[in-house]
C-alpha cells in the first residue's frame, strides 16, 4: 500500500474493515454489530485544526456550541484570528488559553497544502511545534482532515478502553500496549480507531471524541 493511500470513501472504510476481519477473530465478530463506521472527513486547513483545538476538553455540544458562535463572528479564519481581540474571543466562549493557542496557530501561517504530501511523522512534528497542539490532536487532524489510513492515537483513553473491553483484558492497556495489539491492524489502524470509537460509544453510551 502506498504511503499516502487516503480514506476517501465508504468503500475504503469496507476494505480496512475487511482485513481487520481477515486479521483478528475479534473484530470479525465484533464489526458486524457496529454497522456501517462512519467516514468523518472534513477539508483539512486551519479550520479544521481551528476546530480541534475548541474540542479539546469539552463536550461534543459545547464545542459545537462554541464553533457556531465564532463563526457566526466570522472568527474562524487565520487573518480573523490574527485581529482578534481577547474580548472577542471569550465572547464567543473560548478560555484563556484557546484564545491564545488559536491566535499562535494563526500567527504561525503554517503551509497547510504542503502537510499533504508530508509522511504522517514530519506532519506530526509541524503540528506540535505549535501552540495547543499534542500528539494526539495532530493524529486527529492526520486522521479526519488529511484521511490518512493508518494514524491510530493509542494514547487516546477511550480507544484504550474500549480494547480493553472488547479483548476482555484485565485492566485498561496504555498506549505502548495498544500500539502492541494493535500491530496486526496495519495498514487500516484509522479504520480500527473508527471502530473502537463506535464499539465506546456502543458500550458506553457517549462519544468517545468530538
Amino acid at each position: 500500500m502506498a504511503e499516502h493511500r487516503l480514506i476517501l470513501t465508504e468503500d475504503d472504510l469496507a476494505e480496512g474493515c475487511a482485513h481487520l476481519a481477515a486479521v483478528c477473530p475479534v473484530w470479525a465478530r465484533v464489526l458486524p454489530d457496529l454497522g456501517p463506521l462512519p467516514l468523518r472527513r472534513q477539508a483539512d486547513g486551519f479550520a479544521a485544526m481551528a476546530q480541534a483545538i475548541v474540542g479539546q476538553q469539552v463536550s461534543v455540544a459545547a464545542a459545537a456550541a462554541i464553533w457556531a458562535r465564532l463563526e457566526a463572528a466570522g472568527l474562524t479564519t487565520e487573518a480573523a484570528l490574527r485581529g482578534a481581540g481577547d474580548d472577542d474571543l471569550r465572547a464567543a466562549g473560548l478560555s484563556r488559553p484557546k484564545a491564545r493557542y488559536l491566535r499562535g496557530i494563526a500567527e504561525a501561517r503554517l503551509d497547510w497544502e504542503g502537510l499533504r504530501d508530508l509522511p504522517d511523522d514530519q506532519v506530526i512534528a509541524q503540528l506540535v511545534a505549535l501552540p495547543g497542539i499534542g500528539v494526539w490532536t495532530a493524529e486527529i487532524y492526520l486522521k479526519f482532515a488529511l484521511g490518512r489510513v493508518d494514524v491510530f492515537a493509542a494514547g487516546d483513553l477511550a480507544l484504550q478502553e474500549a480494547a480493553r473491553i472488547m479483548y476482555d483484558l484485565p485492566a485498561r492497556p496504555g498506549p505502548a500496549a495498544l500500539r502492541e495489539l494493535a500491530l496486526p491492524w496495519q495498514p487500516w489502524r484509522a479504520v480500527a480507531a473508527r471502530g473502537l470509537w463506535a464499539y465506546h460509544r456502543r458500550a458506553k453510551g457517549r462519544e468517545g471524541i468530538t
